[in-house]
């Protein structure tokens, strides 16, 4: 009996020296709050609190600094701002004006006298058309009502599709060189949705472009 004693007691000795000095690292810890690094601050955070992943950045949306359209002239110009409202612009419209020299013109041939002209305007705006002057100078052309100036044939001829759509069927197009004052509408601090309203506009009138702006 005393020996079976003192074997227990052996037996319970080595597993608390095996326990205390050469147990594995990943073994229990007999007193883990103890061991804690400022246990007061641990909390428990809900899986909704937890930070989004990381994930690659959308990239941000391009600018360009600057857009013109046009070119126009004086009398269109108030069109050309009316159809750029809805944008509401505000300070990042602004006007450049220049003289350019036009190649092409689109016109309605003399009509005799200013009364054939006042009659041939009157047809014009019936068909909902108000881009015109009477051409009244001294000249072959006297009484003519021009339609349109152009730096190209071809968007001279584009104008002249136009007006042919909607009715206008004895325009032509011309070789006409004078120097017209022209203006283009500038818009600073353009991104890329504000740049595709911007052509679909420009679209509403033919002949104009939309390019980077110039100084």
């Amino acid at each position: 009996m005393r020996a079976l004693f003192l074997l227990l007691l052996f037996a319970n000795l080595a597993f608390y020296a095996w326990w205390r000095y050469g147990a594995p690292a990943d073994a229990a810890d007999p007193a883990p709050l103890s061991r804690q690094i400022q246990p007061e601050k641990l909390k428990v955070v809900a899986p909704v609190d937890l930070p989004p992943p990381s994930g690659p950045k959308k990239p941000a949306s391009i600018t360009t600094s600057c857009l013109e359209w046009g070119s126009f002239t004086l009398a269109d110009t108030a069109r050309a701002e009316q159809a750029l409202e809805p944008l509401a612009l505000g300070a990042r419209l602004a006007q450049r004006r220049t003289e350019e020299v036009a190649g092409w013109w689109v016109f309605l041939p003399p009509q005799g006298s200013r009364q054939g002209a006042l009659k041939k305007a009157a047809e014009l705006k019936d068909l909902g058309i108000e881009e015109y002057f009477i051409v009244q100078e001294d000249s072959e052309h006297r009484w003519a009502l021009s339609l349109g100036v152009f730096r190209s044939e071809d968007a001279a001829q584009a104008r002249l599709a136009a007006l042919r759509e909607r009715g206008v069927r004895s325009a032509r197009v011309g070789i006409r060189e004078t120097v017209v004052p022209k203006v283009w509408l500038q818009v600073k601090s353009i991104d890329a949705p504000l740049q595709a309203r911007l052509k679909e506009i420009a679209r509403q009138i033919e002949g104009s472009e939309v390019r980077d702006c110039q100084p």
